[in-house]
């Protein structure tokens, strides 16, 4: 059970992240053509980035617009650390992340059939006891594909090897090049081993979902 104290601060972050996501009106054709710094990684199905640590880039399309707005704003703040994704984000304006954010929302969304609705494989007993100790569908929703708010992203079918990457991320510090700084992620990936991080990551991945890598037509 999460403490009244998480809860707020939950409650504290989803205003953040609403009230910068809402900033600026969202448009997603400005966004497909802002995208061209982001499909030569997201727009490959299987690319994989090599530093500063080694795992598939994360399926982005279908994604939550709120979210992608809270993590491109994490890394231009230095909240999360990246050396290409800090560079990318530190050239885009809040409309630029608006806009970005509203195209990939809906990337592929007319041509990709979505296996979401599809009955999830149930966790072994020991993973089961993992995701409830570490509370996840509190905010990450019904089979991991359905946050509570935007600003929280869907994570069911997303690669396992940068699910694993991303959650040790939230329990690293004092690296310059690796690390994601927020108070409730990082006390939640704290209480586990690598070891049962890598677990819960390898059965969110199994789950149907959204998110999706869509390739890039080469006739754009």
């Amino acid at each position: 059970m999460m403490t009244k104290a998480i809860h707020l601060l939950l409650a504290a972050l989803v205003g953040t992240a609403g009230s910068l996501s809402t900033a600026h009106a969202q448009d997603p054709a400005a966004g497909q053509k802002k995208a061209a710094m982001c499909i030569g990684c997201h727009g490959i199905i299987g690319y994989q980035a090599s530093f500063p640590q080694v795992h598939k880039v994360p399926k982005i399309s279908g994604q939550n617009a709120k979210y992608i707005v809270a993590a491109l704003t994490a890394y231009k703040k230095g909240e999360r650390k990246h050396p290409t994704m800090d560079a990318i984000a530190g050239s885009l304006t809040e409309q630029d992340m608006a806009d970005l954010g509203a195209f990939y929302e809906s990337h592929g969304a007319s041509s990709v059939k979505t296996v979401a609705d599809a009955a999830p494989p149930a966790p072994s007993t020991e993973v089961a006891a993992l995701l409830a100790k570490g509370g996840c569908a509190a905010c990450h929703g019904a089979n991991f594909n359905k946050p509570i708010d935007g600003a929280y992203p869907k994570l069911a079918g997303q690669h396992g090897d940068y699910l694993y990457v991303a959650l040790k991320a939230y329990g690293t510090e004092g690296n310059p090049q690796v690390g994601r700084g927020n108070a409730v992620m990082s006390g939640q990936v704290k209480q586990f081993k690598h070891s049962e991080l890598k677990a819960i990551a390898d059965y969110i991945t199994t789950l149907p979902g959204d998110v999706r890598t869509v390739p890039e037509s080469r006739f754009r």
